[in-house]
């Protein structure tokens, strides 16, 4: 068996591992994973961490964005309503206005109306003294026809005014 390569292979073997254990490696082996794995701990615990930060940054931004939605939506609403009252009160005025235009015309036609009245009154007092007149004249000479012509224009003013 000393002559084995296999049983010194062996022996080498053992006492590379009673060297190691004697000078503690394992230990340190222990000692390093034990460090490894509080390090992938607080990696973990870390992204834990960030994971919950985020949902929470997530759910403030979600909660802020509908706050801003429904504060779009009124306003929204509220301009709508506002349109509609501005038309409304547009189309009030207009027709406001409509109605004044027409009165004012109704009003110039019956002042122009009237005075095309006068105007033929007027004329046609004209021409009611001038034939009149005319008439007279050719008919009643002298005095008694001047003084006919006098009082019959005086009437005539006197009826028309």
């Amino acid at each position: 068996m000393l002559s084995d390569p296999h049983f010194w292979a062996l022996v080498a073997f053992l006492l590379f591992f009673a060297l190691l254990a004697w000078l503690g490696v394992h230990r340190t082996l222990i000692t390093a994973l034990d460090d490894r794995s509080t390090r992938i701990k607080a990696e973990l615990d870390e992204a834990r961490r960030l994971r919950d930060e985020a949902q929470s940054v997530l759910a403030e931004y979600q909660r802020k964005r509908g706050e801003a939605e429904r504060e779009a939506e009124s306003i929204i609403t509220a301009a709508r309503d506002e349109a509609e009252r501005l038309a409304a009160d547009a189309k009030e005025k207009v027709e406001d206005f409509v109605a004044r235009r027409t009165k004012m015309a109704e009003t110039k036609i019956v002042q122009a109306e009237a005075q095309a009245v006068a105007d033929v009154r007027a004329a046609a007092a004209e021409a009611a003294v001038a034939a009149a007149e005319k008439i007279l004249a050719e008919t009643a000479r002298g005095k008694v026809g001047d003084d006919l012509i006098a009082q019959g224009i005086r009437d005539l003013k006197a009826k028309l005014n």
